[in-house]
């Protein structure tokens, strides 16, 4: 094996992951040569000119020949940023994405400041919308709903290396079972959305990688909203805010679902890219 720099090196993966049509392709270079490296950013910048020992050139090209093959970056480091915290991050669950962190803002807009309510969080996954939530209101509790046994051990995980697993649990199942409805203070989730019929064409890091349970919604992406939203209303105490994530294409036809199920006062809010990113509404309660 030729000894090459970090320079050489991080230049050549780049290009490599540029040629195989993946995006961000040095910023995924720095990222895997980073985690090789184990220090920081700029101490590797100083480095950049020096040979590179060869176990971490053996740890850098393993990590590369995965992201190669399509694996999410996420997965190869094991975390993730989101919303200031550091969120494991595996095969268990879907990725954390920044898009999601205005389901948050949503979320810590429509709580009251200076009340403890529980928060539950319907699909969990890796736990970070409530882990998000939880880590700016101090005085609030949760509950992450999940159907999945591997995403809910990854949930727990979670809270419990972020020191929250004395403020959210883990129910186990799916929310139609879950039967904290009533006592929660606010819902939100980030459902399976994708149209079965547009799985096949999505990314190779979300369709060969994600857990296809967590894409799925179902002919028309939209059954899981009419579950929940059927829900809340069934068992929600009335004006109860339900912050709903959904695709860019989707707030005409969830807004219309929680209309005609007696919602009200609904807002919408854009991701960072400007696409419609989620919507919420007050419960009508069961008496609607």
């Amino acid at each position: 094996m030729t000894a090459l720099t970090y320079d050489e090196l991080i230049r050549a993966a780049s290009q490599a992951l540029a040629d195989a049509g993946i995006e961000d392709a040095r910023q995924n270079a720095m990222l895997l040569m980073l985690a090789a490296f184990g220090d920081t950013r700029a101490a590797l910048i100083s480095a950049g000119a020096s040979l590179v020992p060869k176990g971490i050139q053996d740890a850098f090209e393993t990590a590369l020949a995965r992201r190669l093959s399509r694996e999410p970056v996420q997965h190869i480091l094991g975390h993730t940023g989101f919303y200031g915290l550091e969120i494991l991050s595996d095969a268990r669950a879907l990725i954390p994405r920044p898009d999601s962190e205005v389901v948050v803002e949503a979320a810590l807009d429509l709580l009251a400041p200076g009340r403890s309510v529980r928060v539950a969080d319907l699909g969990t996954g890796t736990g970070c919308l409530l882990a998000a939530i939880l880590s700016q209101r101090p005085l609030e509790t949760g509950t992450g709903v999940e159907a999945s046994p591997a995403a809910a051990s990854l949930a727990r995980e979670n809270f419990r290396q972020l020191g929250m697993d004395a403020r959210a649990e883990v129910f186990e199942g799916r929310w139609s079972d879950w039967t904290g409805w009533g006592e929660a203070g606010l819902v939100i989730s980030n459902p399976p959305y994708i149209a079965t019929g547009e799985i096949a064409v999505l990314a190779p890091e979300v369709r060969r990688f994600d857990p296809m349970p967590a894409l799925d919604g179902g002919e028309d992406g939209l059954a899981a909203y009419r579950e929940i939203i059927a829900l809340g209303r069934a068992l929600l105490k009335p004006g109860v805010p339900l912050v709903l994530e959904i695709g860019h294409d989707q707030r005409a036809a969830v807004q219309e679902l929680m209309r005609a199920a007696g919602y009200s006062r609904m807002g919408h809010r854009k991701d960072l890219g400007g696409n419609d990113r989620c919507v919420w509404g007050l419960a009508p309660g069961p008496s609607h």
